[in-house]
């Protein structure tokens, strides 16, 4: 459930955010309620995931948030990642995977 909810929030926090550069960059202020609606559910998503910690889930969420990043780059904006973008996105997966699994001491 909880990686449903990561990736949802994934995709609503990259529409929303598009959306709003696309906004400012086409001069098209009709395109900022949607976008403000998408943000409003990705934090809603990422609120749902149920933590003793808000940092800790942001910091899991930002390994998955550059993944899905270097995704949107691929499927939308038609770029090919190189080396240092793969490099970088399993390093901060490998990071977000530590903060998540890593044994509580509390």
């Amino acid at each position: 459930m909880r990686a449903l909810l990561f990736a949802a929030a994934a995709a609503f926090e990259i529409g929303g955010c598009y959306l709003a550069w696309q906004a400012l960059r086409l001069g098209q202020l009709w395109l900022w309620a949607p976008a403000l609606i998408l943000l409003g559910l990705f934090a809603w998503c990422l609120a749902l995931t149920g933590t003793d910690s808000a940092g800790r889930i942001f910091a899991v969420y930002g390994g998955i948030y550059i993944a899905a990043s270097v995704l949107f780059m691929v499927a939308v904006e038609r770029v090919r990642p190189d080396m240092w973008d793969i490099a970088g996105v399993l390093i901060c997966l490998l990071g977000a995977a530590v903060i998540y699994f890593g044994p509580r001491s509390v």
